[in-house]
């Protein structure tokens, strides 16, 4: 275990291990997406320096903040009974997922958002 491993189970105490809380949200096709409930300081920041870079357009500057909310919020995402819990295979889901598909997840996420983050907007 190296330094910085040993100081973040310091900061972190008895919430090290602790699997984060979770809510699930269930479309009308009976697909699930469950989302963390907390974002960690760390991802708020990414999220301030990602607004605050500028972009191709601002509809480029909205794709990566969905994309980034995706990464750091979507722990499941059962799609017809198949169960999607790796990160890479998330993210590669959400990417090739249809239009009705993606404005599932982002209405979703933005109600997730409202009701736990209310000062983080989509």
């Amino acid at each position: 275990m190296g330094r910085r491993s040993r100081r973040r189970s310091r900061e972190q105490g008895a919430t090290a291990g602790t699997p984060p809380t979770t809510t699930d949200y269930r479309d009308e096709d009976g697909n699930v997406l469950t989302l963390r409930d907390s974002l960690s300081p760390g991802s708020l920041r990414s999220l301030e320096r990602l607004d605050a870079k500028p972009a191709a357009s601002a509809e480029d500057r909205w794709e990566r903040r969905m994309e980034l909310l995706f990464e750091r919020l979507v722990v499941r995402w059962e799609i017809a009974g198949l169960p999607l819990e790796n990160q890479k295979e998330l993210l590669g889901r959400y990417r090739m997922a249809s239009s009705d598909e993606r404005r599932g997840v982002r209405e979703a996420i933005a109600r997730h958002l409202r009701e736990r983050h209310p000062e983080v907007e989509v």
